[in-house]
């Protein structure tokens, strides 16, 4: 009889060989097995507005979305995704051929690269980066090609972007720009000087670009977020994502968006419904209520991760970490070389052990493994007290 299968080939497809079980999921269970403080997933410990969640219950109730909504979302939604953007940025969108909903923030990204990008078209990524972004480009057969973000040690540690270490990645087959900002898992804010040389280097070189900005409304002390898509030229060529988890502690809901022209929205539409078609139906009627809350809640949601923020940076700069400030998102990036440490992983794998607190090495976001070795993140978007017990923790390292 024939084999029905040829096991001398592997079961999974070899662009995605790379990559096996994420870090995240090795890390989390560490955390259970060792009774730890989970510092490393970025998901909060207590959940997002009352009024929201009561939106969503009421959805269920009535009966909205509990079948499929419609492919690019419901129109509640849309309409105030486009009014967000308005009220925020003066981005003008049209709520039913440039607002596209999407299951979360990972969908889009893997959307909008599965639908720009062909075999052999190279797409620069800023480096290090969330880990979805490698897996989506491999799979849509692209090639690549990071730049890296450099810390810069001083008064303000941090790490930045090298402009011209940017404009020398761009080939004549580069197709796409992937941007970050607030950058995950360094925290830096993209500066607006910093924007706009992107920007011209994009509209000069007529290249896309995709800008995950899904902590949008995370951004400390003088930093500002300013969308890409405000610059002169970048409207046409940009597609921008959004996403409620992380703006109102709903990442189970898993509600994300595009914002982009016409024509690439149409583009990304077409490969999304081939990916989950439509998603979260009742979660969609929350958060179009969400994005309608007044400024204080965003204020206030900034205010208390600022607070933890420096909770965290202070504990972990007591520790003997060297730390670099985030401006932005709810990461801390630390070397722990001050430590006499220098293995990332190494570090993480016993640290559970020694002081019982979970985090992440950073060299799991870099092609340039060596360049990510040194550094660890840590997440703070958890209770106070939970914030607190795990510095004094940290504190017998």
């Amino acid at each position: 009889m024939t084999a029905m299968t040829d096991t001398s080939r592997p079961f999974l497809n070899r662009r995605l060989t790379e990559f096996g079980t994420t870090i995240f999921a090795e890390m989390s269970a560490l955390a259970l097995r060792t009774g730890s403080i989970n510092l490393g997933q970025g998901f909060p410990d207590t959940d997002g507005p009352q009024e929201v969640r009561e939106a969503a219950v009421r959805a269920l109730r009535d009966g909205r979305g509990n079948q499929y909504p419609p492919g690019p979302g419901i129109p509640e939604l849309r309409t105030a995704v486009a009014a967000h953007q308005q009220r925020r940025y003066g981005l003008t969108y049209d709520p039913d051929t440039e607002v596209l909903v999407t299951a979360g923030a990972t969908e889009a990204i893997a959307a909008a690269l599965l639908a720009l990008v062909e075999p052999g078209d190279e797409v620069i990524a800023l480096e290090p980066y969330y880990d979805s972004y490698a897996a989506c480009i491999a799979l849509a057969g692209g090639t690549r090609v990071p730049v890296t973000l450099r810390p810069h040690i001083g008064e303000s540690a941090s790490f930045r972007l090298d402009l011209d270490e940017l404009r020398d990645a761009v080939t004549d087959r580069t197709r796409l720009l992937l941007i970050n900002t607030p950058h995950n898992p360094t925290g830096t804010v993209l500066t607006r000087a910093e924007l706009a040389a992107v920007a011209e280097l994009a509209v000069e070189r007529d290249l896309l670009v995709v800008t995950d900005e899904v902590y949008e409304h995370l951004v400390f002390d003088d930093a500002e977020h300013v969308p890409l898509a405000t610059f002169p030229g970048m409207r046409e060529r940009t597609v921008t994502i959004g996403s409620a988890g992380k703006t109102f502690s709903f990442t189970g809901w898993k509600v994300g968006w595009i914002t982009s022209a016409p024509g690439l929205v149409t583009a990304v539409r077409s490969a999304k419904q081939f990916l989950t078609y439509v998603a979260s139906g009742p979660f969609q009627y929350a958060v179009a209520e969400a994005l309608a809350l007044p400024d204080s809640y965003f204020t206030a949601f900034r205010d208390d991760l600022e607070a933890k923020r420096d909770l965290l940076v202070a504990g972990l700069t007591e520790a003997g970490f060297g730390v670099f400030r985030p401006t932005g998102t709810y990461f801390v990036t630390t070397d722990i070389r001050p430590l006499g440490e220098r293995d990332g992983f190494a570090f993480c794998r016993g640290l559970p052990e020694r002081a019982g607190v979970v985090a992440i090495p950073n060299a799991v976001f870099y092609d340039h493994r060596e360049a990510g070795a040194p550094f660890v993140r840590f997440a703070f978007c958890k209770r106070t007290e939970v914030l607190q017990e795990a510095v004094k923790r940290l504190g017998a390292l």
